[in-house]
């Protein structure tokens, strides 16, 4: 045999033999799924829900227009310090104090009145009594002068003389009781009149008040929002006054936070919290929950949801007070700031990477589990209403075909769809209650591999770096 003829036969007989090789290599790797894992792991887990807000004062107040007319001066400065009673600013009181001045003269008038129409009272009471003793006088000489009359001592003349002072005697008393009687009605009406002219002062009193404005609280004046010179006008129904200022009290300062309606279920009050200052970045400040709202707003508008005249699906938020522990100095209302909040912390309990989560459908699951010969899943235990987390059977018990939530565990280079029960969640773990034990390897990727993988497939394990992209 000639020398080609062995080189043609060797190289054929290689080239089979790698065409097995590759054909079987094949075969074996022939539906093998390349995923990426992570180990399970037992550590401490502190469950967080972070929300941005702005900083703001526990108490503070607007104050806002209560008079009409021109400012005149402007006491304060924005971050003056006042205290309760201070005057904040004036406004124009020509008219106010002038009105006030006449009322004043006119109740002294009236006091005048009251005290002339006392002095009537009285000597209307003087002539009644003298009055009084007129008739007693008159009515005693009259009765004499019947009985000298029957007896004939007297004449007709003089009879009738005393019959008539004694009829003039009882008209006089009537007549004085009149007078004290309108003496009295008199007196009555001028101590009205002083009551009215007291009560009108009070109100031009309160008018000329309105025109010098003091601080409400002890405070701050954190925002002043007019100038010397601006119309001033109160509030009407359905109106507000004219805003004038801000004082802020900043010895108690909160973070005013919104909490997304997912999270809110799992804010309490008294949580722990942690707050960060976007004006001072890097510090860290702590605080607690002193106020958590039951109303919630709608994001787009700021709105409570009851004040929504139209049905809407739009997200919501809910107001969580933060109130910092120890402020700094020179805090400003409005400055935004975001309050990490702890809500719940478990010590050395197995975890793992969240995404490493996924849905089967209780279908899906059986039909895996029919074409592998294995038995069908076994739903995890229900857990306790009182544990966070989610259940490892997602829709309703009474559903055909509920969703099952569990993770995919690598055994014997298969993926093995295990259900679990979780707990609390991390800020890149989650708690797993059973189903898999510390150091178990469980799928975490990619995210459209975890998406589409069945139960009982083959897979390679590849946790290298992912290769950068040439920028051609």
């Amino acid at each position: 045999m000639k020398l080609w003829q062995k080189i043609g036969i060797g190289a054929g007989t290689a080239a089979l033999l790698g065409g097995g090789i590759w054909i079987a290599i094949w075969q074996i790797n022939k539906g093998v799924v390349t995923v990426q894992t992570g180990p399970v792991t037992r550590e401490d887990l502190t469950s967080v829900v972070t929300a941005s807000g702005e900083i703001k004062p526990l108490t503070y107040t607007n104050v806002l227009g209560e008079g009409i007319g021109k400012i005149t001066d402007i006491v304060v400065n924005e971050g003056d310090r006042v205290k309760k009673g201070d005057v904040l600013l004036h406004l124009e009181s020509i008219q106010p104090a002038a009105d006030v001045n006449a009322q004043r003269a006119g109740i002294q008038s009236a006091e005048s009145g009251v005290k002339s129409a006392e002095a009537n009272d009285v000597s209307a009471q003087a002539d009644i009594t003298s009055r009084a003793a007129d008739l007693e006088h008159a009515k005693l000489d009259w009765d004499r002068g019947q009985e000298l009359y029957k007896q004939g001592l007297i004449a007709k003349q003089d009879y009738d003389t005393r019959k008539a002072a004694f009829d003039s005697a009882v008209a006089a008393l009537a007549s004085a009781k009149a007078r004290a009687e309108q003496a009295r009605a008199q007196l009555s009406q001028s101590r009205s009149g002083l009551e009215q002219s007291k009560a009108m002062l009070n109100r031009l009193s309160d008018v000329l008040r309105k025109t010098t404005y003091t601080a409400p609280i002890n405070g701050v004046v954190t925002y002043i929002a007019v100038r010397v010179g601006e119309n001033v006008v109160p509030g009407i129904q359905n109106a507000t006054g004219s805003y004038l200022m801000t004082i802020s009290d900043m010895s108690v300062v909160t973070s005013e936070v919104m909490v997304d309606e997912t999270d809110i279920t799992s804010v309490k009050l008294g949580e722990l919290a942690e707050v960060t200052i976007d004006a001072l970045p890097g510090k860290f400040f702590k605080g607690k929950v002193t106020d958590v709202g039951t109303q919630a707003v709608l994001r787009s508008s700021g709105l409570a949801s009851t004040q929504s005249t139209t049905g809407n699906q739009e997200a919501k938020d809910f107001k969580v007070v933060v109130t910092m522990a120890d402020p700094p100095d020179g805090l400003r209302p409005g400055l935004s700031s975001t309050a990490k909040i702890t809500t719940a912390q478990k010590k050395s309990v197995l975890t793992v990477p969240i995404q490493a989560l996924a849905v089967r459908t209780k279908k899906e699951l059986d039909e895996a589990a029919k074409a592998s010969g294995h038995a069908a899943v076994t739903l995890a235990a229900d857990r306790p209403a009182s544990e966070a987390g989610s259940a490892g059977m997602t829709s309703s018990p009474t559903s055909k075909n509920p969703d099952i939530q569990g993770i995919f565990v690598v055994r014997n280079r298969r993926a093995e769809f295990v259900p679990v029960n979780t707990g609390i969640i991390g800020v890149t773990d989650i708690e797993v209650l059973g189903g898999v034990q510390e150091g178990d390897d469980v799928i975490t990727g990619g995210y459209k591999t975890l998406r589409t993988l069945k139960p009982d497939t083959r897979v390679k394990v590849d946790n290298s770096a992912p290769k950068a992209q040439d920028e051609n």
